[in-house]
């Protein structure tokens, strides 16, 4: 059974190196062993590897690249470091890096066998857990996108079939329609699930912050730079990029990116190490990118790079019927987090929101909800708690349904009347909402004989 479990050991010491290989190999465990880390980095590159042993110091490569580029070749892959140069520095750097674990020489065979033993079954438990994951049903597999309209459940189908593949995609749509919600699904609908997300909004800084942020740097590469920090993208090894508002992207910036996709490596800033990268690219825009590329404004060639399959987002407007939907899930969430009881919303509220355009999506309908559950004071959201451009719309969709010609005179008093009816009959509420002093409503009101 431990013939199925293949193991790395990589160390420069002659002796250890195969007192080690013989160990393994008499537990029945497939064993291939080098005597330093550029070995060590072209056997990991060739080969799969389920446990990597590697010594600290060696030639070539030290054991923290070694465990770099094992988990970015495999992020199941265990990786135990040992070392005759032990220190709490070391062990930490390593631990932080995805170590097993960190053991000191001299060590006795029977705890490594121990440690090995424990190791296979994490990454044993890792992949069940993986695959129960992917068996999952599609209800919990897509939590993240709310709604079962008919463009939605189209969405929810494409994304099953693209997400387990590694092909690069591009979702435009609306902002506020839940682009990264989306590219969240595709990145835990797939293998790389169990690795990390990272996003990145590529409109919110200049080129050069752009390129830490991505690539990382060098120590010394720029003032400031106290140590090596790893850019976002290599932080996500084995796991998926968002790039979120791609189109904003400077163009040298662009130039760098597809390179990096291209090379499948990059190199931090202020360096000259090509670093080896696996990860799943995920863009999003808000402007249709093949426009963008006829106007100049973005690169073709990382657009054909990164459009392999394209996911168009419905605006709002487009799927009213997942308004309730997605009113009940934020009124949830916005009851949880205020500590109150579990909020409604009125017949009256619901109409107003489904006959609204919703210029501001999903993310607009977010906001209208926590503003409306911070607001109130019953179990019900009424009319009085949405925003007063909503209150006046609602009462141009009851007027309408009721009489459809009104004379300017009549529409007033019956705004009037309908906006104290919502606010309680609070009057300083009333001239807020209609824009006007207390005086010159009591003057309406007087001159309308409304009590």
């Amino acid at each position: 059974m431990n013939q199925s479990f293949k193991i790395l050991v990589a160390d420069d010491e002659k002796i250890a190196r195969e007192n080690l290989e013989y160990v393994l190999k008499k537990e029945g465990y497939g064993v291939s062993s080098v005597s330093n880390g550029s070995d060590a980095i072209t056997e990991i590159q060739s080969s799969d590897f389920d446990l990597v042993i590697t010594d600290l110091r060696m030639d070539g490569a030290d054991g923290i690249e070694v465990l770099e580029n094992a988990k970015i070749k495999n992020p199941y892959t265990e990786v135990i470091i040992v070392t005759g140069y032990a220190t709490v520095s070391n062990a930490v750097k390593a631990m932080q890096n995805g170590a097993y674990y960190y053991i000191p020489k001299p060590y006795r065979l029977d705890d490594v066998r121990i440690l090995v033993r424990q190791a296979l079954e994490k990454k044993t438990l890792k992949l069940e857990v993986r695959d129960l994951r992917s068996k999952i049903g599609s209800e919990n597999d897509f939590s993240l996108i709310k709604g079962n309209s008919q463009k939605i459940e189209a969405l929810k189908a494409t994304i099953a079939q693209i997400a387990p593949t590694d092909c690069s995609v591009i979702i435009q749509g609306e902002t506020g329609t839940g682009k990264e919600l989306v590219a969240k699904t595709i990145h835990n609908l797939s293998n790389r699930s169990e690795a990390r997300f990272m996003a990145l909004n590529c409109g919110a800084l200049n080129e050069n912050l752009l390129a830490n942020e991505l690539f990382g740097h060098e120590k010394d590469a720029f003032t400031g730079a106290r140590g090596i920090k790893k850019g976002l993208i290599e932080s996500a090894a084995g796991g998926t990029v968002f790039l979120d508002e791609i189109a904003d992207m400077p163009m040298q910036m662009q130039i760098k990116l597809l390179r990096v996709i291209q090379e499948k490596n990059l190199i931090r800033v202020g360096g000259t190490k090509e670093i080896p990268i696996d990860v799943r690219f995920i863009a999003a825009a808000n402007r249709n990118l093949k426009d963008e590329v006829e106007k100049g404004a973005f690169r073709q060639d990382l657009y054909f790079r990164l459009n392999v399959i394209t996911l168009h987002l419905p605006a709002l407007s487009e799927r009213k019927d997942d308004i309730p939907i997605l009113c009940r899930h934020f009124l949830d969430n916005f009851s949880r987090a205020t500590g109150k009881p579990e909020i409604n919303i009125s017949d009256e509220s619901l109409d107003i929101l489904m006959n609204y355009e919703f210029p501001g999506n999903i993310r607009e309908l977010e906001n209208i909800m926590e503003r409306a559950v911070t607001l109130s004071a019953g179990k019900t959201i009424n009319v009085k708690e949405l925003p007063p451009d909503l209150q006046k719309m609602g009462f141009r969709i009851t007027t309408r349904r009721h009489n459809e010609f009104m004379t300017l005179e009549e529409n007033e008093k019956e705004y009037i009347l309908w906006v104290l009816q919502q606010v309680g009959k609070n009057r300083t509420r009333a001239a807020e909402i209609l824009d006007i002093d207390r005086v010159s409503l009591w003057r309406k009101l007087r001159r309308f004989n409304i009590e």
